[in-house]
Order: C-alpha cells, then sequence, then structure tokens
C-alpha cells in the first residue's frame, strides 16, 4: 500500500486545490459497488431472491451479482465483514492507461492511492484504490473479464427486472467542493438545489449519458446515500412494491414509489438487511450533448423531489451507510454546517410551493402554504 499524503503542486489557477494539473482518466460510467454486509444470507436473500440479480460467483466470503443486461463480471460485491459499509465506488475507465492516470492524478492531489496489477476483487484486473478529497473510497479500473450478457435470456426475466446499474449517491458536508472535484475529475452536472441566498444542498453529476452516475446529497458524510439499479418500465417497479407486500416486507420499502422532479425518473427506495439504501429507478433523460443545459430546482419547491409534492420521509435525508478508508476502518463522518434540506423544507418552520408565482409567499412565512395537509413531521 502507497500512502501519499505530501503536499503535491497545484496550478495556480486552481484556488480550490481540486484539479491537479495532470490529465484526469477519462471515466465510462460507474461500475459496481464493493458493499460490506454483516449476514450474507440474508443479503442474498434480498438481492438474488427478492431483487433478481444474477449470481456470477459466489463463496462463502462474497457474492459477486450483475444486472440483466451487464456483460462484466459484476456490478455488486456483497463481502461479509464486521461492520456495513461501502468499501469502493468503482469506475470503469476508457483504457489501461487511463488507470495510469487516474493514479498520477490522485497522487497530485495529495490523496493516499494503493494499485493492484490482479485487481481488488474477482473478475477485475489492474486497479487503482483511492481515497478521494471527500474520503470516500473509489476505484478506477479497465481490464475486466466478460461474462454472459443475459439481455436476450427471457426466460430468466422477472416481472420487476434489474436491468443496468444506473448510479450512486453520495452524502457529503459540503456539496460545492464535492462538485468542483467531480467536475475537475470529467463530471459534469445535469442538475442541482440551491436556494436565493446561494446555499448548494445536492447535485447530479454524469459521466454516461444520463441524468448521473453520481449524485452529491448534502449532509453528515462521507457516507453512501444510496445505489440505484434501473428497470425497463414503470410496472417493473410496481412489481416489487407487490412482492414486498406478498412478502410481509413492506416495512422495508421507505419512499415511494413516486416520480421524482430531480431527474424526471419514477422511483422507488427500500432498505436491505443492514439498511443500506438500494434505489430502483427508470425514465430519466438523454444527457450526451456537450451544451446540455444543467436544471437548477429552488430548494423550496415541493415538486423537486417528488413530482406529485409528497414530502421526503425523514430516515431519506438523515440515514445512510458508513464508508471504509483503504485499511478498511470506518471514514470519520464530519457534520454539514451549512443548511439541511430537511429543516427548510419540512416542518413549522419550512415553507415550500408547488406554483411559484401565486404561491411564493409561502417560502417566504407569508401563509402557510405546500406539502399536502398532515404530512409535515
Amino acid at each position: 500500500m502507497t500512502d501519499n499524503t505530501e503536499s503535491a503542486h497545484r496550478p495556480t489557477s486552481d484556488p480550490s486545490g481540486l484539479v491537479p494539473s495532470v490529465p484526469a482518466p477519462d471515466i465510462v460510467r460507474c461500475a459496481y459497488l464493493d458493499l460490506v454486509v454483516t449476514d450474507l444470507k440474508r443479503s442474498r436473500d434480498f438481492y438474488v431472491d427478492l431483487l433478481g440479480l444474477h449470481v456470477t460467483y459466489e463463496d462463502d466470503e462474497a457474492i459477486y451479482l450483475r444486472s440483466f443486461e451487464e456483460f462484466i463480471h459484476h456490478n455488486l460485491v456483497l463481502r461479509k465483514g464486521p461492520i456495513a459499509a461501502a468499501a469502493a465506488f468503482a469506475f470503469r475507465v476508457r483504457t489501461p492507461e487511463d488507470v495510469d492516470r487516474a493514479e498520477a492524478y490522485f497522487r497530485e492531489l495529495g490523496c493516499r492511492t494503493e494499485r493492484r496489477k490482479e485487481g481488488f476483487v474477482r473478475g477485475i484486473g489492474d486497479a487503482v484504490r483511492v481515497e478521494d478529497p471527500l474520503g470516500f473510497p473509489y476505484e478506477f479500473f479497465y481490464e475486466v473479464e466478460h461474462v454472459e450478457r443475459l439481455h436476450m435470456r427471457y426466460d430468466l426475466y422477472s416481472a420487476g427486472e434489474l436491468v443496468r446499474l444506473d448510479h450512486f449517491n453520495q452524502v457529503t458536508p459540503d456539496v460545492p467542493r464535492g462538485r468542483t472535484y467531480l467536475e475537475g475529475l470529467g463530471f459534469r452536472v445535469s442538475e442541482d438545489i440551491k436556494d436565493s441566498e446561494g446555499t448548494t444542498y445536492a447535485a447530479w453529476l454524469h459521466r454516461k449519458e444520463t441524468v448521473h452516475d453520481t449524485a452529491l446529497t448534502g449532509g453528515d458524510g462521507p457516507r453512501l446515500h444510496h445505489i440505484a439499479f434501473s428497470t425497463h418500465e414503470k410496472h417493473n417497479i410496481i412489481q416489487i412494491c407487490d412482492k414486498m407486500g406478498a412478502l410481509r416486507m413492506s416495512d422495508r420499502i421507505e419512499r415511494g414509489p413516486g416520480r421524482h422532479g430531480v431527474s424526471n425518473a419514477f422511483y422507488l427506495y427500500i432498505l436491505d438487511p443492514d439498511g443500506h439504501r438500494v434505489e430502483i429507478y427508470t425514465q430519466d433523460y438523454y444527457t450526451g450533448d456537450p451544451d446540455n443545459p444543467t436544471i437548477t430546482w429552488d430548494v423550496h419547491d415541493n415538486q423537486r423531489r417528488d413530482w406529485w409534492g409528497n414530502p421526503v420521509v425523514p430516515s431519506w435525508y438523515t440515514e445512510a451507510s458508513l464508508v471504509l478508508d483503504l485499511d478498511g476502518n470506518p471514514q470519520e463522518v464530519i457534520k454539514r454546517e451549512d443548511k439541511s434540506e430537511m429543516a427548510v423544507t419540512i416542518g413549522a418552520d419550512g415553507f415550500s410551493y408547488t406554483r411559484a408565482g401565486d404561491d411564493a409567499g409561502s417560502y417566504r412565512g407569508e401563509a402557510s402554504k405546500g406539502f399536502k395537509l398532515g404530512s409535515q413531521v
């Protein structure tokens, strides 16, 4: 393991110190999450028997899972361990040389890095893991074992089939700092949430041509907010809800189903046996043009998180999974000092609107309109 904690050269044009002078790696997409769980059998029951992810390989210590349309070895690794946490957010890069670029990039940032030519997990070759400037464990790799792509195996296709890994969502105290760092790494912002005073509450960033490969949610962090898998249609998500109801697992449905304002996607949030949050997600939009505009939402618009105006449950704002350092220890969780999105939009002191033109007074405190009657916490 290489510990690179010494100060690195910063270009004078970058006062943030978050954009090195060396080229960034060319990131293709989010590719897999390395997730530590405390009970492998219970996790298998959830991810395989309930959600229908496909097993690529398993033993007594780990299960490697992939979605229906995936051809690389896995999208999710479940590893047995003492603490439920995220061990690595892994991104595929475009060429083998981009692994070198990733290592050099994070070394210049002064981040701790570790390189393994044989990979950190089964099915992945040469890879570098880093503790990034936000405290998250990132991995970058190119070499990967190919497996059968199941996209035409309709004999295996379930009514709630998860077809692709879509994105990660990360909780961080300082969203603008995280945005600067990820934009320097080559991510582009598709949408964000702000207020009139300049506070940024969340940002959605992408490399592939969808709304996001990862998002930054303002809160105490670093923590993993959720991992998201896509379905083909809305009815696949409804089927998952029906299945969970039939299995008397409705208490594991945290939020939804519903339609997001941000991303326009249909969604469902559920909790695995360790409390790791999983989003089931479908029907966002194309973002591939170089001048794709960023959509900014007012934090007081009650349709930003749910297009139907339903409020967000408090746990969605406050609960998240720990992340690990390169030694496998939990990273320290830093308290967010900026305003909380939940505090400014929900409850007796929070005001929101649906029609900014005729109801805007509500979020200035002139009237108490906004969320539906009985929904305040």
